[in-house]
């Protein structure tokens, strides 16, 4: 038998984009992200420094664009969003926990239960191979969730697909949903933006050193998600207790969102559509169906707790922690509930999402990964 070429999931041609040099395709991403990102932004898109570049990666990445951010930078993002988060943990948000933890516990669990439910159909259907729908089905914590799989035998490329292809809709969704709800005559009275107030250069560096602490300690622990969780953590006891105030300008958070947005984009390669093209539809369908599903219970919490329709919807959205957070902070919400109900959900998933995979799979009929 005559010997063929390595298989393209491998080797993928260079073609369109991937013809270009390194340096003319990160000025085209570059410029191109900011010209789209500003129209968004005029368009009144909430989070639109995050969607923008997204789209934009996405668009070149399945060009066969041959560039991925760097991978220190990528983290250095996770982090700074983490310190952000971990700065807007309040008292009143640990006082909503212990007021509210059976509430807040029952919506993560039973969101968790059903995204392991439709990975479950979606194994028994054999839409994907081995444990990859259990995987990728299970809500937020993407880059955790990818990591875990591959540990545990699982097919990173399909798990990698369809965490980000959900991750990519639920922002796309909630983007619009909070566009929906924002009030025009609100945002006039707000006028122009300002991207870049006065702030204090030594909070600013002091912030700075905190990231970049924790950045390493994060990649240290060798947690999943560690350069995230880690900055969460240590910078919410430091702000709760008084000790510490974050100092994140505007300019600069534009850049940590554009850099996870662009880490998302240009996951989506050709060869990876290829190699799912065939499940797409059934994996979109459980994507909305698990949309669908937190979107009921977000109309149970406006129903039951008079919580307002927004700080519901994305409270209970099935995104990224990081992505929502964004979303959230671009908008008029209770960013304090909705970071409570992402938090608790993100560390379930990290705590009880491996073991309710293996415990699923045990019980599916299993096929072989593919490639």
């Amino acid at each position: 038998m005559s010997s063929e070429p390595t298989s393209p999931i491998i080797n993928p041609p260079k073609e369109r984009l991937g013809r270009l040099p390194k340096p003319v395709q990160w000025l085209l991403l570059i410029s191109t992200s900011v010209v789209f990102s500003v129209l968004l932004h005029h368009w009144q898109v909430p989070a639109s420094l995050l969607v923008g570049p997204m789209i934009i990666g996405i668009l070149m990445g399945t060009n066969s664009a041959t560039i991925a951010a760097p991978k220190q930078l990528y983290l250095g993002a996770q982090s700074v969003l983490g310190v952000m988060i971990g700065g807007s943990m309040t008292i009143g948000i640990l006082t909503s926990f212990a007021t509210d933890w059976p509430m807040i516990l029952g919506v993560t669990g039973i969101t968790l239960l059903a995204s392991s439910f439709l990975g479950w159909i979606l194994c028994v259907k054999q839409v994907l191979p081995g444990t990859a729908g259990i995987w990728g089905s299970t809500p937020g914590a993407a880059s955790a969730m990818v990591i875990m799989a591959d540990a545990f035998g699982a097919d990173a490329r399909l798990v990698a697909f369809m965490q980000y292809v959900r991750v990519v809709i639920v922002v796309g969704v909630a983007s619009s949903v909070a566009n929906f709800w924002v009030d025009p005559e609100t945002l006039a009275a707000m006028g122009p933006h300002d991207w870049f107030p006065a702030f204090d250069p030594v909070g600013f560096a002091l912030t700075l050193c905190l990231v970049v602490a924790c950045c390493f300690v994060g990649q240290k622990v060798r947690l999943p998600s560690g350069p995230l969780l880690v900055p969460i953590i240590v910078t919410m006891i430091l702000h709760v207790s008084g000790f510490f105030d974050v100092v994140l300008p505007e300019w600069f958070l534009g850049l940590t969102y554009a850099m996870i947005g662009w880490v998302i984009g240009l996951k989506f390669t050709p060869p990876v559509l290829r190699h799912a093209a065939h499940a797409l539809p059934k994996i979109l369908l459980s994507i909305f169906v698990l949309i669908g599903f937190c979107a009921g219970i977000s109309g149970l919490l406006v129903y039951f707790m008079d919580i307002d329709p927004l700080t519901a919807y994305l409270a209970t959205s099935p995104g990224g922690l990081d992505s929502v957070a964004i979303i959230a902070a671009s908008t008029n919400v209770d960013l304090s509930f909705i970071l409570v109900l992402q938090a608790t959900r993100f560390f379930m998933v990290l705590a009880f999402g491996p073991s309710l995979a293996r415990l699923v799979a045990r019980r599916t009929p299993i096929t072989s990964k593919i490639g």
